[in-house]
């Protein structure tokens, strides 16, 4: 394109409209990943064609300024070609100072990584543009730490804001640190308590590191924050933006004579220096070999089959519980936690005569020594005792739950406990040694950091393959038919269903009454989730029981009370409630006797698909609305839409 006729100068502005309106008709694919490289390209090395770019942009009506611009980051090779395109444009135009570091930061997160460090990079290399760069850091910053924010916007876009902070502090100069060392300490402290107070792992994660990274550049002398989290391709990927990969960061090279000395593979001199300390002393052998022990000449004994004398463990359960309580041999305390396990399976009679003592025992029990996998082994126990006596230890445990003077690992023990022996009870001979090959049941656990949405779709996964009819069966028919014998699959009574009122429904009474140390709706809403999660576990495996349409009807209140709850955990859990209650209650109850509340929770959830920031929470939303059509094809005169 030429913008001169006969030496005299033309006006580009109808090329820079006519370019604003192919880039604002969704077209600047197209058009721009041709132009930018070319006019990179040409920018390097004649500053005239750097002023025409930086007219072409400045023409641009306002209008279409936006479509420009992000057609630019996109397609431009690096912040330098783009500094070399735009010029100060982000100084001179409001329009282009407002997308680029407002709206591209703060309003959209659909970029990726390399459009924020093209921006964030045009933003560093121009004095004139930096006061942005410590700006835009300080706005990202503010966002990053609001608890408002953090609570209505997605996971995506806060690991976009986190890259752009991360960004942002890799340009930083120490100048600029320095005068904002204090601003940046204030939101470091608010940001990181919002994330951590968070009851999701990933959006803990992304605060720890951020919060790392503020103070390595603040605290360049003293010690840094160090947190304790797993290294994934996601933490190296946020880590990764702290290192500027710049030409100029290169390693110098070597002298030729030290170069010369690697590629022959000869030690240098300083290598030499620093070995020759540790070298010296093996010179002299005969004198090392003088100064031996001829003690050492004597063969040892053979100890390879020795075994190691070990502590026995009581073998009645009044012994353990006397041991657990006051004893103070350690190695005897530790074979008793062991083995308290088998003990109370191989004796279910005296394990009722002290079951609520035993369980109290093992609520309070505190580790001694450092035993591994005390834990699992102390959960274990609580289990064997529970599904061993499951009313009075349920009404035990269940009550304990809302009391006074217990910490949060405490109750959320007593949650674990209740699922996992819900969940031996409903699937009989699950503890014992022998597997059988059937096929497995969904084993639902809830870990601190498991995604709830995986699991839930894994159950509902579940169910449509025990309703849908497999070849398989025709085949075992077959061979009933032909007389052929048939391996008889165990099976045995589902003791949960006795016993299934137990578990839930104290957990369900008293959830709205704050104590003084416990606060289920205000402060303590990480113990809210996973009671909810764990009613909706407890929901699940009460299908078939007798109590299971008295379940469902006070779950789907219990759902309704807190459906506007402002965290995204809470009401992952209570969707799985609905996925649940669907699930588990008969077509036919659910829509004699819960018509009402079904088509209150069937506009609810068309709210969540619609307007809800998580996407774990729009996805079980629709998973449950296409579960409510499946009831609808069942029986569609009953259910109206």
């Amino acid at each position: 394109v030429c913008f001169t006729l006969g030496g005299s100068d033309c006006s580009i502005s109808f090329v820079s409209h006519v370019l604003g309106k192919v880039c604002v008709r969704g077209r600047q694919k197209e058009m721009l990943s041709v132009l930018v490289p070319g006019l990179a390209e040409l920018s390097r090395a004649d500053c005239i064609w750097q002023r025409m770019c930086w007219r072409l942009l400045e023409c641009v009506p306002e209008r279409w300024m936006e479509a420009v611009l992000l057609g630019f980051l996109q397609t431009a090779p690096g912040a330098d070609d783009l500094s070399r395109l735009l010029g100060n444009l982000v100084v001179k135009n409001k329009k282009a100072q407002f997308v680029l570091t407002q709206k591209v930061l703060l309003l959209q997160y659909c970029h990726k990584t390399a459009v924020l460090q093209n921006l964030l990079g045009y933003l560093s290399l121009d004095p004139l543009r930096r006061p942005l760069l410590v700006t835009v850091l300080q706005e990202l910053l503010e966002t990053w730490g609001s608890s408002s924010a953090m609570r209505h916007s997605p996971l995506e876009q806060q690991q976009y804001i986190s890259k752009a902070i991360l960004i942002c502090l890799s340009h930083l100069k120490e100048p600029e640190i320095e005068s904002c060392r204090q601003e940046l300490l204030t939101s470091m402290m608010e940001g990181v308590k919002c994330h951590l107070d968070s009851n999701l792992p990933r959006i803990r994660r992304l605060g720890m590191i951020v919060a790392e990274s503020i103070s390595v550049k603040i605290n360049t002398e003293g010690p840094a924050l160090k947190f304790q989290y797993e290294e994934d391709d996601e933490v190296r990927e946020l880590k990764s933006l702290l290192v500027q990969t710049t030409p100029c960061s290169a390693v110098p090279s070597l002298p030729d004579e030290e170069e010369n000395e690697e590629a022959a593979g000869l030690p240098s001199a300083s290598d030499s220096d620093q070995k020759s300390p540790t070298a010296a002393p093996l010179l002299p052998a005969e004198d090392s070999d003088s100064e031996l022990d001829s003690d050492d000449d004597l063969i040892p004994y053979d100890m390879s089959e020795d075994k190691e004398l070990g502590t026995k463990a009581p073998l009645y359960l009044r012994d353990c519980m006397e041991v657990l309580t006051g004893c103070e041999d350690v190695d005897k305390w530790e074979a008793t936690v062991k083995a308290l396990e088998s003990l109370i399976r191989k004796n279910p009679a005296a394990t009722r005569e002290v079951s609520v003592e035993l369980a109290k025992i093992l609520l309070h029990l505190e580790e001694k020594s450092c035993v591994e996998g005390f834990v699992e082994l102390r959960q274990r126990a609580q289990v064997a005792v529970l599904t061993t006596d499951p009313i009075p230890v349920a009404q035990y445990l269940t009550s304990q739950f809302y009391s006074l003077n217990y910490s949060l690992r405490q109750r959320v023990d007593i949650l674990d406990v209740l699922v996992l022996a819900a969940q031996e009870l409903s699937y009989p001979n699950s503890h014992g040694k022998t597997k059988h090959s059937v096929a497995p049941k969904p084993g639902i656990q809830l870990l601190p950091g498991s995604d709830s949405s995986k699991d839930w779709r894994r159950i509902v996964d579940e169910r449509i393959k025990s309703k849908t009819r497999r070849i398989a069966t025709l085949v075992s028919r077959l061979c009933v038919s032909l007389g052929q014998a048939q391996v008889e699959l165990p099976s045995g009574p589902n003791e949960f269903n006795s016993v299934a009122g137990h578990f839930f429904f104290p957990l369900i009474q008293h959830f709205d009454r704050p104590l003084t140390t416990f606060d289920l709706l205000g402060e303590d809403h990480f113990v809210l989730g996973r009671l909810v999660h764990t009613l909706a576990v407890l929901m699940y495996l009460a299908v078939n029981t007798l109590a299971v349409t008295a379940m469902g009807k006070a779950l789907l209140e219990f759902v309704w009370t807190l459906r506007f709850h402002t965290d995204s955990y809470v009401r992952q859990g209570l969707l799985s409630c609905v996925s649940s209650v669907l699930l588990s209650v008969p077509a036919e109850h659910l829509l004699e006797d819960m018509t009402e509340e079904l088509l209150e929770t069937q506009s609810w959830l068309g709210d969540v698909v619609e307007k809800d920031p998580d996407g774990d929470c729009r996805r079980l939303a629709l998973q449950n609305l296409l579960l409510m059509e499946n009831l609808k094809k069942k029986l569609p005169l009953s259910l109206p839409s």
